[in-house]
């Protein structure tokens, strides 16, 4: 099992991704001898999981029954243990983007955190490119280290467990983008700068505290970087739904409906302006928006190494 590469079976060791519903899922480490108890009932590994296709529909001793799911960056970001606050998939599909990430790209990242941005990166620029995460919390390092290599992605990232700030990323002049997620990004900003490659690297500073993105935007412009840009995003998620509505009664049309220039077959057809409208209501499928609206998570802050 690998985050970057797709399997068809499940195996012993596997981390995979229990799906109740959409707003029921969790992770588990498959293991022989293992049991897992959900609302349903236990899941047994070694019979219910192990040899298994993954997407395939399990039946739990209760008769309920749940899908097992190959992990993917974008599931485990909804279901990661969190050791910090994370990013989401609507600012991680900005930042790949903006970053302008692909196979191959050598990227450089701080914090490291709960992991949830350095899997999409490490998805985005496998199988050639690399990760340099720095991580100033001691055992946030080393449970990041063996999380990629439970998830068979340790070949491409480079864990450090060092303060960026003081001692900078560990590499000079290979970089094609830099991620910052501190809380004082301007004291990092020169040791990003030395870790972009000569010219045309970009970097992504993310900072929740406008106090923050003005001290970070000057620290850029001092250091020589161009095309600063800040942004935020603001996500608003719409239901499909069956929608009731009552017809107004606008009373009986005219009824003499030659002198308004149509004819008297049109008023057999439902569809013509004249037809008698008949009060009561009708229903139709329309978009709408959820009742809580996900507000303010950061600032985005993008530059050009010129």
């Amino acid at each position: 099992m690998s985050f970057v590469e797709y399997g068809d079976t499940i195996k012993d060791g596997d981390t995979a991704i229990v799906f109740l519903g959409h707003e029921s899922m969790f992770p588990v480490k498959v293991q022989h001898g293992t049991v897992t108890q959900t609302k349903y009932g236990v899941i047994r590994h070694s019979t219910d999981l192990i040899g298994k296709k993954y997407g395939s529909k399990v039946t739990c001793s209760k008769g309920g029954w749940v899908f097992i799911l190959h992990p993917t960056p974008e599931l485990w970001t909804m279901n990661l243990p969190h050791r910090t606050q994370i990013l989401y998939s609507t600012d991680i599909s900005l930042i790949t983007m903006m970053l302008e990430l692909k196979p191959g790209s050598i990227v450089c990242e701080s914090g490291t955190g709960s992991g949830s941005l350095s899997h999409a990166v490490i998805r985005t620029v496998a199988p050639t490119g690399h990760l340099y995460t720095v991580e100033f919390h001691q055992q946030r390092a080393e449970k990041a280290r063996e999380e990629f290599r439970e998830h068979g992605v340790e070949h491409l990232v480079t864990v450090t467990n060092q303060d960026v700030c003081k001692n900078g990323f560990g590499v000079s002049n290979i970089a094609d983008a830099v991620f910052l997620d501190i809380p004082s990004p301007w004291e990092a900003i020169g040791h990003a700068k030395s870790a972009l490659k000569a010219e045309g690297g970009r970097i992504c500073s993310f900072s929740p505290c406008i106090e923050q993105v003005q001290r970070t935007c000057l620290a850029m412009e001092e250091y020589g970087f161009t095309e600063i840009n800040t942004l935020e995003i603001l996500l608003r998620v719409y239901n499909v739904r069956t929608i009731s509505l009552q017809i107004p009664d606008l009373g009986k049309a005219a009824e003499d409906n030659s002198s308004a220039g149509f004819d008297s077959s049109s008023a057999s057809n439902p569809g013509s302006p004249c037809t008698d409208v008949q009060a009561g209501t009708v229903q139709f499928k329309s978009g709408v928006p959820l009742r809580d609206m996900v507000g303010h998570t950061g600032y985005l802050t993008f530059a050009t190494k010129s």
